[in-house]
Formats: structure tokens, sequence, C-alpha cells
């Protein structure tokens, strides 16, 4: 049986993205040795869109491409907590489905964060 989700996410800058997640978002960590962090995430769901022209080729190996996005219940408040961190976001996207907007890393590369607008999965 399934008995979880592990992500595996590609930073030019993986201690400093790990230390955005330890340190900003707060996400419990497990050291794997040598300062590998694993990190315990909130709940999650998963939706299969189809490939189009903004999605990313699946690798050589033929694993599905993927965005990552955290879910949130107020958009501009959370925004308002990372940029008390002097952390970036991108503007504010109203879209059917919900409020978007990109959380930009040490790195430079982006995690979507959104509030639905739409029922979740997880929710019982």
């Amino acid at each position: 049986m399934i008995i979880g989700t592990h992500i595996v996410m590609y930073s030019k800058q993986a201690e400093a993205d790990r230390a955005f997640f330890r340190d900003i978002l707060k996400l419990h960590t497990v050291d794997v040795g040598h300062g590998w962090l694993i990190f315990r995430l909130p709940p999650a769901e998963a939706a299969c869109h189809p490939i189009d022209q903004g999605a990313q080729e699946a690798n050589e190996e033929k694993h599905m491409a993927a965005d990552l996005y955290f879910l949130c219940d107020d958009l501009h408040a959370t925004i308002a907590d990372l940029q008390a961190n002097k952390i970036a976001c991108t503007a504010v996207d109203e879209q059917r489905w919900g409020l978007r907007t990109s959380i930009v890393l040490p790195s430079g590369a982006r995690i979507g964060l959104y509030q639905p607008k739409h029922q979740l999965a997880i929710e019982p």
C-alpha cells in the first residue's frame, strides 16, 4: 500500500532553500545524515492536468513533471507574514479556482501559493 508522498525539489542553492523551509516556513525536519533534511509537509492533494505550453516535459525516465503549490486560507495574511521575514512574493493573480502568487526562494526558484475557492480533497 502507498503510505505517503515524497516530493523531490531540485535547487541551485539547496542549503539556502532548506533553511527557508526549516526557518521561515517552520516545517518539521528529520536529518537523514550529513545535513540532508527531509521535511514533513502539511496534508496534500494531487491533480492531473493536461500538458500545455506552460508545462514542463517529463524527464528521460518518463516521470511526471510537477509544480509545487502550498495552500493557505488567507493569501494576503500569508504574504504579509512572508514579507515580514523579507521573503518576496509575486503579484497576486485571481483565477476562477482561487487567488495565486509565487514565493521567491533564496535560490531564486519559485513555489506556488494559493488560497483555493474550490472544495479541498484534504477536508473530511
